[in-house]
């Protein structure tokens, strides 16, 4: 890719797109000729114990350049795009504060949506609610929790997958509190924490058959790096499967190959094949919900 341009006014660039694709090591050069600092736009890669499998950056290139949002949160925390708008706000503040750059970068498409267009309000849940409807909902298939939630709220139950046990559950937290459906929720006016107008918004656009050979390689290398070894400590902390760092891709495939269920070579596959097929998902949503951001071929 020859050296990317970006306009004079620009006082944030925001870098999407596929894992693999290269955005990491275009933040690097592009912090290192204007003098930025890169800030994580990584659902993933907040989480301290989890460098390797998330392909952070390492530990030579966070010393080079400042790097913020990255490896801070333990893995036993449950981090939401909502904790990310604030610590984002205040990355942002000091980098304009000290007139340099923001490299904002990372694939979860989430994030960016929030920054740019706001985070709709949804209402605190009371603990005796969340453990009522989860009550309620044990031994119970996903797809009849999806029927009752019909039931009683059949905007949200249009808009949810029968198979999304998670978001049935938190759309029937929601109606339960309010009487009111999670769509309606999030309906209401969002503000913006960025101001598109000193922005440069980039998504990376790879060719499809030089983004599975980079994601390949990719787990390849993460093995010879140590991927094993850092499940092995991930596991020692006896997490919840349900908290977000336990569903990073790689963790259950190499937790199987340590507990005997999976050779190596069937868990690597296993790991290029999620790979691929949450590379597909991203760029899918780049393509419906970033419509209007520039596209750089890689």
């Amino acid at each position: 890719m020859t050296e990317l341009r970006i306009a004079a006014a620009a006082r944030v660039v925001l870098i999407a797109g596929p894992t693999a694709s290269g955005k990491s090591h275009l933040a690097l050069d592009l912090a290192q000729r204007e003098g930025g600092i890169v800030i994580n736009a990584d659902s993933m890669q907040v989480y301290t114990e989890l460098r390797i499998l998330t392909a952070r950056p390492d530990s030579a290139s966070e010393t080079a350049i400042e790097h913020r949002l990255y490896g801070h949160v333990p893995a036993s925390t449950r981090y939401s795009v909502g904790d990310w708008l604030v610590e984002i706000a205040g990355a942002l503040d000091r980098a304009m504060t000290q007139g340099r750059l923001a490299i904002v970068v990372g694939g979860t498409g989430l994030y960016f949506k929030a920054l740019v267009e706001g985070l709709a309000a949804t209402p605190p849940i009371p603990p005796e609610v969340r453990q009522e409807v989860l009550s309620r909902a044990e031994g119970v298939s996903s797809q009849t929790l999806h029927q009752r939630l019909a039931e009683i709220d059949p905007q949200d139950a249009a808009q949810i997958r029968p198979s999304d046990r998670s978001r049935i559950l938190r759309a029937t937290e929601v109606f339960t509190t309010t009487g009111r459906s999670l769509a309606a929720w999030r309906d209401r006016p969002a503000k913006p924490i960025l101001d598109l107008s000193a922005a440069e918004c980039l998504v990376l656009d790879p060719d499809r058959a030089l983004l599975h050979m980079r994601i390949g390689e990719r787990a390849e290398a993460m093995i010879r790096m140590g991927a094993i070894e850092e499940v092995e400590a991930l596991a020692a902390l006896d997490l919840s499967s349900a908290l977000p760092a336990m569903k990073a891709i790689g963790v259950r495939k190499l937790i199987d190959h340590r507990a005997g269920r999976l050779s190596l070579d069937e868990a690597l596959a296993g790991i290029k094949t999620d790979t691929r097929r949450y590379a597909k998902r991203q760029t899918t949503w780049f393509r419906h919900q970033m419509a209007g951001w520039r596209r750089v071929a890689v």
